[in-house]
């Protein structure tokens, strides 16, 4: 229930801001709503087919599966499982939560979800020639050995915490 309070507040507050621009600018909120709806249409394809990639995986995977490779159980081995799939994986923030909702859902460990965002969002193993051309060599690869320790030592402080507020 609480959930519902707090997002239809967000909403209420999306509506009142955008009463707010309209009656200060029609023009631009116009031309704000245009843009959004374009950056909407261009995110589309792409959501959509995370979304059914990521229904298409839920349903061949079931929960007892994931838990078993990533659930809360697997441990180390599922902690690093998660990082090497983060690490080579190249989605979108935006795609990247809910995706980490659903395998939660599925089954996935805190830890082990932890440890996949991080290394999604800070390790780029595709990414890695274009930041070897931008940066050096030594330089690209030592910042992802870095983030992905760090990517591990993010999940084990995510586990102590939850383990402190069981």
């Amino acid at each position: 229930m609480g959930n519902y309070i707090f997002n239809g507040a967000i909403y209420l507050a999306a509506i009142v801001f955008l009463i707010v621009s309209f009656v200060k600018s029609r023009a631009k909120t116009k031309q704000a709503l245009i843009k959004a709806w374009k950056s909407f249409k261009n995110i589309l394809p792409m959501l959509l087919g995370v979304v059914l990639l990521m229904g298409l995986v839920l349903s061949v995977l079931d929960t007892e599966l994931i838990t078993k490779i990533i659930g809360e159980k697997s441990g180390a081995l599922g902690i690093l499982l998660a990082s090497v799939v983060g690490s080579i994986t190249l989605i979108p923030g935006f795609i990247a939560f809910p995706t980490a909702a659903l395998l939660l859902v599925g089954g996935a460990g805190y830890m082990q979800i932890a440890a996949f965002i991080q290394t999604l969002m800070m390790v780029g193993i595709i990414t890695l020639p274009m930041e070897i051309k931008y940066f050096n060599r030594k330089t690209a690869i030592l910042r992802n050995l870095l983030s992905f320790v760090l990517s591990i030592g993010v999940a084990y402080l995510i586990g102590f915490i939850i383990g402190v507020w069981k």
